[in-house]
């Protein structure tokens, strides 16, 4: 399989995770280098191994998870942009959500994945070498999550106090689109 081909499914797959970063970028401005790699690393890590799982658990899983993975991944971006917009409510000391960390960042690195899942199985059935692709697909991830995640704060110096209410949306229209796109056919 041609590198061209793999960047353009690379990218195709990091959209979301651009979406995110953007949003997390601007609901919180300051973060520090190792929240970024630390998400970064998550995400990469999470496109690269759906990937690599789609692929060699074959048609079986693809075919049980293939009915509900979007509402799944819907379900949770939901769950994080309405904690995202509620913690924008509260007084910057009792903020405790940080999507950078423990569960948050989990649950968004799963949500931004399951289509590299399907991937996966699209290219084990090309019967092409995997190992490349998904380092490919794990690389792009990581650099838009740091790219977004730069981006973010950019914008959010000119919504001001905004920009939490905002990243909060964003992840809530992202999972309508998932929904839309799966349940469109």
């Amino acid at each position: 399989m041609s590198l061209p081909y793999v960047l353009a499914i690379a990218l195709a797959l990091a959209m979301d995770v651009l979406a995110v970063s953007l949003a997390v970028g601007l609901s919180r401005p300051k973060l520090a280098a190792s929240d970024v790699v630390r998400m970064a690393s998550a995400f990469g890590l999470f496109q690269a191994g759906m990937t690599l799982l789609g692929a060699l658990a074959g048609v079986n899983l693809v075919r049980y998870i293939q009915g509900v993975d979007h509402w799944v991944a819907a379900g949770l971006l939901v769950f994080v942009g309405v904690r995202m917009g509620y913690e924008s409510f509260k007084p910057p000391h009792l903020r405790t959500g940080d999507p950078t960390r423990g569960a948050a960042l989990i649950v968004l690195a799963v949500a931004t994945s399951l289509d590299a899942l399907a991937v996966g199985l699209g290219l084990a059935a090309l019967k092409t070498s995997l190992a490349g692709p998904a380092l490919v697909i794990g690389a792009v991830a990581a650099a838009m999550t740091v790219f977004g995640l730069r981006m973010g704060p950019r914008l959010g110096r000119y919504l001001g106090r905004w920009a939490e209410i905002l990243g909060g949306l964003v992840l809530i229209l992202i999972a309508a689109r998932v929904l839309f796109t799966h349940l469109r056919g």
